[in-house]
């Protein structure tokens, strides 16, 4: 699965004003997606970047070794600079490169910066893709759980959406009528729903609702596992079931030992650069 990693200066974001977790850091959440995915998967689309935070990202090191530790490799990560200004039109740009760069049945996640990913994220999404074949998250928005008369979201009553609930190997799936630009599909499905993505995008902030709506109108659905595998950073609207705030996968100050992951070689390799006993 190809990773393309839409990534702007920190405060710089649509909805930076929003609260995000505490100790929030847009590099660690980056750290984050890289110990899930894999540096070889993932090409970041960089949005006018500071020169102090486009040299922080290019010297990333693996979680637990200073950056001043000269035999420990900083990440080989591909980088794209843009000069957009703007979520939407970086948007497109990670669009546009998931489908020239790959074949129509390669999975692909369009992903934000302000994301975090527990393990097995990374499997549970090529699972769904290659099973529905439709559009993927791991993140179980809280919206889907808060009755439109109470600010959630408009299709939601009594605390719930009408769906239908199915399984892959690792995780239970719901189908659920939107999420944020944060998804994976395959190349072939944005080709046919391009014209959605290009119009929900052409202002300067997207609108995912309603371009989901409009997907949903040509029933084409999205699915998003339960319990979450991942969350968006802001505090109203966590994955539920997580402490975000302090869990392992965010802040290395706090290891703790862990379950088992779905990814037996993913936990080996977070085991062993955290030296989880």
């Amino acid at each position: 699965m190809k990773v393309y990693y839409r990534i702007s200066n920190p405060g710089k974001n649509a909805g930076s004003e929003k609260q995000k977790i505490s100790g929030f850091d847009k590099l660690k959440c980056l750290q984050n997606a890289i110990l899930e995915f894999g540096a070889e998967n993932i090409t970041i689309i960089a949005d006018s970047l500071t020169k102090k935070f486009r040299k922080q990202i290019v010297e990333l090191k693996p979680p637990g070794h200073s950056n001043d530790i000269e035999n420990i490799p900083a990440y080989d990560l591909r980088i794209i600079d843009v000069k957009n200004g703007n979520g939407s039109a970086t948007f497109r740009k990670a669009l546009d490169m998931a489908i020239d760069e790959n074949g129509d049945y390669d999975n692909v996640y369009l992903l934000e910066d302000d994301f975090l990913h527990k393990p097995g994220a990374r499997q549970a999404l090529i699972e769904a893709c290659d099973t529905f074949e439709q559009y993927c998250t791991c993140y179980d928005h809280e919206d889907k759980y808060v009755n439109k008369d109470n600010g959630g979201n408009p299709f939601i009553e009594n605390g719930g959406e009408i769906t239908r609930v199915m399984r892959t190997a690792s995780t239970h799936w719901k189908i659920t009528n939107s999420t944020v630009m944060t998804f994976a599909t395959k190349v072939g499905r944005l080709k046919l729903d391009y014209d959605i993505w290009q119009e929900y995008s052409k202002d300067k902030i997207t609108d995912s609702f309603r371009a989901f709506i409009a997907l949903n109108q040509r029933n084409i659905g999205c699915v998003s596992c339960i319990p979450g595998l991942s969350t968006h950073c802001e505090t109203a609207w966590l994955s539920p079931f997580t402490d975000w705030t302090s869990n392992v996968w965010f802040n290395s100050q706090t290891v703790k030992p862990l379950e088992p992951a779905r990814d037996a070689d993913y936990y080996e390799k977070f085991t062993n650069m955290y030296q989880i006993p």
